[in-house]
């Protein structure tokens, strides 16, 4: 099996499954207990938020660990309306998000605005970047918060967070960040980009499945969930300890590594891409060029269907994907292709290939001989 859909989920890694043994098998001290047997999983806790706070530059207690990237942009949109009053148009709130944001950030957005939130649409450019020049028109008295993804999980391209945050910075509006596909894959620094909030998902960096974090600059959060004053008071449960302890070692790997596993990613996209399309005729590569991931490919193959190019990869061995893996049920053509100004006719027939370091060159080249063979084969039939 040759797995290349590394944006929907990756294998954990064999040093996270060593560190998170010790907690599934016998360390089941509940952290808030005063014996020991708990105070030790306490620590180890504390530990891993320490760590993950050097991987970003923040404080360790700026760091609040949840259940993944989904439960984390809706505390942070929950949170920035919550001292608003939708009844008074005053102080209605106001929040702009970009037009190509995860589903996690879109959603929880229409259910603001049937709650009497207004929300604002900040639209990408062709290459799937954010259009800066247009945030200030956006602006108003009673915005509380803008939202744009760090890198976009479909098209890998990466967003001006910097220059956001210059622009907010002046109106003294926060920024948040959905961080999910980008922390772990490029340097990540709180302080340089400027951001008061960032959320990330352990399972997208070799870690476990159901756990993760938000950051909130000085810890200015309100709880979402009320119960035994766990994570500071801010997000209370039974903690997941072997779910952060994996998290945190994760974290760790995935700073130390991010050279080297993006320079064997760049190398084997860029031989992917040339010869997709050089011999494959009227396909287009979507995204920015040079501003996205190193791993992320995304092509839009003109008069077939990606959901079929998919299930013919799958019997040959290859797990792809033909979007996002949070909205595959969905016969929709992608959001975000359509943002980039795409026809239903190519954003349907869109294939999103992620990488990781350990895809080797025979295997890229296996991919790609598939999908060339599986593209002809669909287009013949449809001719």
């Amino acid at each position: 099996m040759i797995y290349v859909d590394n944006a929907a989920t990756t294998p954990i890694s064999r040093r996270v499954c060593r560190a998170m043994w010790p907690y599934i098998i016998g360390n089941y001290g509940n952290p808030s207990s005063i014996y020991d047997y708990g105070i030790n999983n306490k620590l180890v806790i504390e530990n891993s938020r320490k760590t993950i706070a050097s991987t970003i530059g923040a404080k360790p207690e700026e760091i609040f660990f949840t259940s993944g990237g989904t439960e984390g942009d809706n505390w942070v949109l929950r949170n920035a309306v919550s001292g608003c009053s939708s009844n008074d148009n005053k102080h209605r709130g106001h929040i702009i998000v970009s037009n190509i944001e995860h589903h996690a950030i879109l959603n929880t957005c229409n259910e603001l605005i049937n709650e009497g939130y207004d929300v604002d649409y900040l639209k990408v450019k062709r290459n799937g970047i954010v259009d800066v020049s247009m945030l200030e028109k956006l602006i108003r008295h009673d915005t509380v918060l803008i939202s744009v993804m760090l890198v976009n999980n479909e098209i890998g391209t990466i967003q001006p967070l910097k220059e956001i945050c210059d622009i907010a910075y002046g109106y003294e509006i926060p920024v948040h960040t959905d961080a999910v596909a980008g922390y772990g894959h490029i340097p990540v620094d709180v302080n340089v980009l400027g951001v008061n909030y960032l959320s990330v998902s352990a399972h997208k960096i070799r870690g476990p499945k159901g756990v993760g974090f938000v950051y909130a600059r000085d810890a200015k959060i309100k709880p979402m969930i009320y119960g035994g004053g766990q994570e500071m008071k801010k997000r209370s449960g039974t903690e997941n300890v072997a779910g952060i302890v994996g998290l945190g070692v994760a974290a760790k790997e995935a700073q130390d590594t991010i050279g080297e596993r993006t320079r064997v990613e760049f190398r084997t996209r860029e031989y992917m891409k040339s010869r997709i399309l050089k011999e494959i005729p009227n396909v287009v590569f979507n995204g920015d060029e040079i501003q996205r991931v190193s791993g992320n490919l995304n092509f839009s193959f003109k008069g077939i269907t990606a959901g079929t190019l998919v299930v013919m990869l799958d019997k040959q061995g290859i797990c792809a994907s033909a979007g996002s893996a949070c909205s595959s049920g969905d016969s929709k053509p992608s959001h975000v292709l359509k943002a980039i100004g795409l026809d239903d006719d190519m954003a349907s027939g869109s294939l999103r290939l992620t990488l990781d370091h350990n895809i080797s060159m025979k295997e890229a080249e296996y991919c790609v001989n598939c999908i060339k063979y599986d593209v002809f084969k669909l287009r013949n039939l449809v001719e």
